[in-house]
């Protein structure tokens, strides 16, 4: 590891845990309600894509068989608020195939799978992203893999820890590279990114209220010593 990097994205961490407190992510109750979570907030935010979930559980369809021998048509109509909805639709219903077919419905029997080979495996599935992939293998199956998204570049590139426009593969090294492989790590500090990303870092950012502002200066590392 590069100490200074690692120093650095220790600081940025514990500066918005300091100031928004643990995340609690991801919110579900089962590994398969974060599985179908994954998939449904794909281009939504957060609040649609637990709407979606909601109407899931209403419906007791929630459940990886259901879901793998359901008509995709009988899906969408109950998770509209997710967007782009009939395409979900289906993309639920292969995961919850594969996922029936290949594990047994059985998170831990996923879980067990090596990283590598699962990541191959999610990402070989229809309108799966790495984002999607990572995010069921860290908030799912409880792998050491570190979520990148949209806010994650933007945050990471105005600090000068990342380019602009980085790559996903090239923002996951930063983080993968420089800190330890904890899964509650990993975890929270996606989360604790979100929230930024949220609420202060946005398009047009509210640079005032950051709290990465308060360490700035005493970030070492720039984009040309990485």
């Amino acid at each position: 590891m590069a100490a200074t990097l690692t120093e650095d994205l220790t600081l940025v961490y514990d500066a918005l845990f300091a100031a928004f407190g643990h995340q609690g992510w991801w919110p579900a109750e089962t590994p398969f309600e974060t599985m179908v979570g994954a998939i449904l907030t794909q281009n939504v935010s957060w609040k649609n894509a637990a709407q979606a979930v909601r109407n899931l559980e209403d419906a007791g369809m929630l459940d990886p068989h259901l879901l793998a021998a359901a008509d995709p048509a009988d899906i969408a109509r109950r998770i509209v608020p997710s967007r782009y909805y009939n395409q979900k639709a289906e993309r639920i219903r292969e995961f919850a195939g594969v996922y029936v077919a290949e594990f047994g419905a059985d998170p831990a029997a996923m879980a067990a799978v090596e990283t590598r080979e699962l990541r191959e495996r999610l990402l070989a599935l229809r309108g799966f992203g790495k984002e999607t992939a990572d995010t069921i293998l860290l908030y799912a199956c409880e792998k050491p893999v570190f979520v990148v998204d949209a806010y994650t570049r933007r945050i990471f590139s105005r600090y000068g820890l990342l380019p602009e426009g980085a790559s996903y593969d090239r923002t996951q090294r930063l983080f993968a590279e420089n800190l330890d492989p904890d899964v509650a790590l990993f975890n929270d500090y996606h989360a604790q990114i979100v929230c930024l990303g949220k609420t202060v870092c946005k398009t047009s950012p509210l640079c005032d209220r950051c709290p990465i502002r308060e360490v700035r200066g005493t970030l070492r590392c720039a984009v040309g010593r990485m």
